[in-house]
């Protein structure tokens, strides 16, 4: 059984913890259980509550007509909103709400219908990659339990999967090879899958390392196929150490390949980088990148 704060409730359902107690107060909207030193606590029905009314909130319900509602009658509204809306964050609340209520049936209908609208790139760009930055965020503050993260993690897994085997195989008339890889303790293979679709999609050359990765097995690929560009990603590692000293490494290494660096340790600290090196700070600077190389030829 999973145990929440009210700051872990603030961080996934985006409501501030002034405005949960103001619910609790007013309109008896989840009561929080109390330790023995009266430390209030949340349990997962609370969670899946309380973010189920803040979808209904944000999408212009007023909290004095939810409070009103049932339980199955706000799941009801949920979905009618989830089925109809195409912003990009009311589906993202809706997928984290899959989740954790770890609902296939609804996180399959909510990929297959903007997938089926949008198509599955789209469905990346507007809703995977955003939603998987934001668990990558929950995963390191610790509101996100790992019951919750294996069960997405293999959902959106097999769909990406199924999208990279679909794509045609087209190979552009250059002869730029792209390593890609995550360095060891790093866990975003959901958003290293995302990177390799749409580097076979624009028809990269592409050499998919996978995890657990270390500079020695790089080099040891490398020698066997070099590499014009090296691509990882650096948010879970990293986080009590600077990251500097590991991308100076990498520019040693392989001073003829391009680095590059995405993932949230790269923006959050200080980094300095080498000559051969570029720092990306989000999926549209990389596909902008690959973009720009492609027209290059």
């Amino acid at each position: 059984m999973a145990i929440y704060s009210i700051r872990d409730l603030e961080k996934l359902s985006g409501i501030k913890a002034h405005t949960l107690r103001t619910w609790e107060n007013r309109y008896g909207i989840v009561q929080p259980k109390r330790t023995d030193t009266n430390v209030r606590y949340y349990l997962d029905e609370d969670l899946q509550l309380i973010l189920n009314i803040a979808l209904l909130n944000k999408n212009g319900l007023k909290i004095s007509k939810i409070a009103k509602l049932s339980k199955q009658e706000i799941a009801t509204e949920v979905d009618a909103i989830s089925a109809e809306n195409e912003e990009e964050e009311v589906l993202i609340e809706a997928m984290t709400l899959a989740m954790l209520e770890l609902d296939e049936i609804r996180f399959n209908r909510i990929m297959d219908a903007c997938a089926q609208q949008k198509g599955f790139e789209q469905t990346m760009l507007q809703l995977i990659y955003p939603f998987l930055e934001k668990l990558s965020l929950l995963w390191l503050t610790g509101s996100v339990k790992p019951v919750h993260e294996n069960f997405i993690t293999h959902l959106i897994r097999q769909k990406l999967m199924a999208a990279i085997d679909a794509v045609p195989f087209v190979q552009l008339q250059t002869n730029k090879k792209f390593f890609i890889y995550l360095p060891p303790g790093e866990k975003q293979e959901l958003s290293l899958l995302s990177i390799f679709y749409f580097l076979k999609k624009e028809g990269f050359p592409v050499i998919y390392l996978g995890q657990e990765v270390s500079l020695m097995d790089l080099q040891d690929a490398y020698k066997i196929q070099p590499a014009d560009f090296i691509f990882t990603i650096i948010t879970e590692t990293f986080t009590k150490s600077p990251v500097q000293k590991y991308i100076n490494s990498l520019s040693e290494n392989f001073p003829k390949s391009k680095i590059l660096l995405t993932g949230y340790q790269i923006a959050a600290q200080d980094v300095n980088a080498p000559e051969n090196t570029t720092l990306l700070y989000s999926l549209g600077e990389m596909l902008t990148f690959l973009q720009v190389l492609k027209n290059q030829g």
